[in-house]
């Protein structure tokens, strides 16, 4: 299990979920890891649960759409645990239609959240990371940010800009010590797709070659896999966990 003591980590939309199984799995190999939240009762008591658990994992209120907002969150967190050395963006909305019933506030709605969040967490701490000359930064997209998905023009746009950012910043920062890397899930046993009707989750099992819908642990895995020492010569890629269900 790759070593991440005193390493400090913010993972963005990490009190449920996929984001919840990072923020452990990250304390888990010893990294110091704050997350943000929107709903303070909902974080509280999530908070409360995983110190049960025995990992200390710091919350802070804000919304990734607030630039001025995520900047006095990151000089926050800089305060308490010290200079964020990983970033994983991973906070994201869905709000589904077709095209043609889509509203513009539902548009608008997914792209702010999903890309300029992942804008106003990450340019604040990348300058931090090159001039230590070390950093990682993970983006979680979607399976469906590949091959793409009906009713969901607004999410798969986002989850898609999600790997060409990653792309391009990964250029800008390599010869700095600092990586840039995309995660794109398929169908996860989240709360969120286990809420779905059993006939429907069964049709979606059906076209999944593995035969299974993955489990958060194992997006988790992958995550502190790409922000480990070893993973340094790791830059600009998109690693999919879909089971199989597309291939590229």
């Amino acid at each position: 299990m790759s070593n991440l003591e005193e390493k400090v980590a913010l993972v963005t939309g990490g009190t449920g979920g996929i984001g919840a199984a990072i923020c452990i799995d990250l304390a888990k190999r010893g990294a110091k890891v704050a997350t943000n939240y929107r709903n303070k009762e909902k974080a509280e008591e999530w908070q409360k649960e995983v110190k049960a658990q025995g990992y200390d994992i710091a919350i802070y209120q804000v919304d990734v759409t607030d630039t001025e907002g995520c900047q006095e969150m990151i000089k926050q967190i800089e305060a308490d645990l010290g200079p964020v050395d990983i970033l994983v963006n991973n906070a994201g909305i869905t709000k589904d239609t077709t095209l043609k019933k889509m509203t513009r506030e539902k548009w608008d709605d997914v792209i702010n959240i999903n890309l300029n969040g992942m804008f106003n967490v990450t340019q604040p701490v990348v300058e931090g990371m090159t001039d230590r000359g070390w950093g990682r930064i993970v983006n979680i997209a979607s399976v469906n940010g590949q091959k793409g998905q009906i009713g969901q023009t607004n999410y798969t746009t986002t989850k898609a800009g999600m790997h060409g950012f990653t792309m391009s910043l990964a250029q800008e920062v390599a010869r700095k010590g600092v990586t840039v890397n995309t995660v794109s899930p398929g169908y996860i046993a989240t709360e969120m797709v286990m809420a779905v009707p059993e006939e429907i989750r069964e049709k979606i099992i059906a076209q999944i070659p593995a035969g299974r819908l993955g489990n958060v642990e194992e997006v988790a895995a992958m995550v502190s896999f790409l922000c480990s020492e070893e993973a340094g010569f790791t830059t600009g890629a998109n690693f999919a966990m879909n089971g199989g269900q597309h291939m590229h």
